[in-house]
């Protein structure tokens, strides 16, 4: 399983890590075996889980939002930070050996330009360089940085590139309490027990700050969606990928649905959402959805062919609605961290709830199409 992290890692290219990390797989092969699992006996407890758990192979935090100036111009956003264990016991005690990999994204669309800006991270523990707290919320990579206290959280991030610079400062704001995904924040991801993570959201941030992109500065106010999702192994190996939703509609309404898809397309039954209104929070099951792709785009990059235009059904809370991406050419190709190829981008909602028009945003994020299946790095 430790070969199988490596394996993509060496896709991102990164040869002065890789003769480290294929020296800790060979050595410690059984090592995968200490990783601990995911359990539904886990109790999510906060802040403790905000902060990183080291115990398992595994983690990430997610944040992304829809941010507008006062003129109303629009941006979506991703930050995200990875941690991925490689060795949980090394003997060799140099600052240098790798324990872990912190890998993180950064995106911005400039949505009225119709531009996509990309930026990646990849670095290791040890050296100082990467690295994420076991006390709170504070993870970072290199000068870019997540960090919380209280209710507050707040995104720093700068690239310089040909295009100009990409530049990320924000404040995230919430009056409400995490939102646990699945059995309490256990989330089944495959057959065995231990494909399975715990996962939670903040599901609306009020944000405000600070963006740039190709080198054009903007105030910024908008509304974020964070997660937060550690394990060890989290899917089958015949489970290709995902498509992944979370909405905020005008009328108060969160959602996150997620189809997990098998090698021919089909939806696993393990595939479950949250809805969360004034009234509470509902979990759904696979059969409870029904998410029909209407309409792909293909990528000039990858060849992959993404359905960028969606219809979500939910007739038992009476909600219906069209999902389209903000605009279509949102595609991550990541080669110099994660070696994952994917798309993640913003999108509007409209449509029915309980008979009342609705409307949002919100973001997707696609995986497996791009002929490298999800099971390869997340088992």
């Amino acid at each position: 399983m430790i070969q199988r992290v490596v394996s993509g890692i060496l896709l991102a290219g990164m040869s002065l890590l890789t003769a480290q990390i294929l020296t800790s797989a060979q050595t410690q092969e059984d090592a995968t075996q200490s990783w601990r699992l995911a359990s539904p006996t886990y109790d999510l407890s906060f802040p403790r889980d905000h902060a990183a758990h080291p115990d398992y192979r595994i983690e990430w935090w997610y944040y992304t939002g829809n941010l507008f100036t006062r003129e109303g111009r629009r941006f979506g956003y991703q930050l995200t930070f990875f941690r991925v264990g490689v060795d949980q016991n090394p003997v060799n005690p140099s600052q240098w050996t790798v324990r872990d990999l912190h890998l993180a994204h950064l995106a911005i669309t400039d949505i009225d330009r119709g531009l996509h800006r990309v930026a990646e991270r990849l670095n290791r523990t040890g050296v100082g360089w990467a690295g994420a707290s076991t006390d709170s919320l504070d993870v970072w990579n290199e000068d870019w940085r997540a960090t919380a206290s209280e209710r507050t959280h707040r995104l720093q991030a700068m690239d310089a590139n040909q295009t100009g610079r990409l530049l990320l400062d924000l404040r995230l704001d919430s009056d409400a309490a995490p939102v646990l995904h699945g059995d309490q924040g256990f989330s089944q991801k495959g057959e065995d027990v231990g494909n399975a993570s715990h996962y939670y959201s903040f599901t609306r941030l009020a944000t405000r700050g600070r963006l740039e992109v190709d080198g054009e500065a903007f105030d910024v106010t908008g509304t974020s969606w964070m997660d937060h999702e550690f394990g060890s192994s989290f899917l089958e190996a015949d489970q290709a990928g995902w498509d992944w939703f979370s909405i905020q509609l005008n009328d108060g309404t969160d959602l996150m649905v997620y189809t997990l898809r098998d090698l021919d397309g089909r939806a696993d039954i393990r595939s479950s959402g949250t809805v969360v209104t004034s009234e509470g929070i509902t979990h759904l099951k696979s059969d409870d959805v029904r998410l029909l792709p209407r309409r792909r785009w293909i990528s000039s990059v990858s060849g992959a062919a993404y359905p960028v235009d969606w219809r979500i059904d939910i007739p038992s809370l009476g909600l219906q609605l069209d999902v389209s991406a903000a605009i279509d050419a949102q595609e991550l190709v990541t080669v110099q961290s994660t070696g994952v190829t994917y798309w993640e981008g913003a999108v509007d909602a409209m449509g029915t709830h309980d008979g009342v028009s609705v409307s949002g945003e919100g973001y997707l994020e696609m995986t497996g199409y791009a002929g490298v299946p999800m099971s390869s790095v997340l088992r």
